[in-house]
């Protein structure tokens, strides 16, 4: 047999690994993201501190070994539910309210997008961050480092809308960095509230956001 008459089997076998390993990078990135995400629900309730590898082998009937595979430690573990919990979030409540005009808008769709996350919950314990930061904020770490670059991330983003609104006038000028830290304590608090039960504290929140968005007098 020639070497040209072997072309086609070589490709053959080769196209044949590749489609394999393609199947297994696919399938480990589902159980990967399927872990990660109840990883996030207990979380949300027991605190990152509450997850193991074995632990979340055991919820999802799957062998320790392969959670083990997928995160290597328990610190890459806690840092993966970190990530994964910020894009669901992002889904849920940033890029809808992308849709809104920028300013007021924008920072009214914000809000009535995280009042349905906290309300929800989307999580099953409720706000991930409110969950999480205080059993972290004096132990540095990359775990601190994700939750709270999480946090910087959402306050930059209200205060960005709120510096946008006052520069077009559509609201009195204000200290945006400021109004964007009140505003995240707000929200904490309604968390805290909604979890025992307060439905009242809704409507609390939308008065305290109108506050910062009263137009110039």
């Amino acid at each position: 047999m020639s070497e040209v008459e072997l072309h086609p089997v070589v490709r053959s076998i080769g196209d044949a690994h590749v489609v394999t390993s393609d199947r297994r990078v696919l399938r480990g990135a589902r159980s990967r993201r399927t872990i990660v995400r109840h990883a996030v629900d207990v979380a949300s309730m027991e605190g990152l501190d509450g997850l193991s590898i074995g632990r979340l082998a055991t919820d999802l009937g799957v062998s320790k070994s392969g959670v083990q595979t997928l995160f290597g430690t328990k610190e890459k573990l806690q840092i993966a539910t970190v990530e994964c919990a910020r894009e669901v979030f992002e889904d849920a409540v940033v890029r809808g309210a992308r849709t809104a005009p920028r300013g007021a808008a924008r920072i009214r769709a914000l809000i009535e997008r995280w009042i349905e996350y906290a309300s929800l919950p989307l999580f099953s314990g409720g706000c991930f961050w409110a969950a999480n930061q205080a059993g972290f904020d004096s132990r540095p770490g990359p775990v601190r480092d994700a939750l709270f670059r999480c946090q910087h991330g959402w306050r930059a983003l209200i205060a960005a809308e709120l510096r946008h609104a006052a520069d077009t006038g559509e609201i009195a000028q204000l200290d945006a960095e400021l109004a964007a830290f009140q505003l995240d304590a707000v929200l904490v608090a309604a968390n805290t509230a909604l979890r025992i039960g307060d439905q009242e504290v809704v409507d609390k929140v939308r008065r305290v956001t109108e506050g910062f968005l009263a137009p110039p007098a």
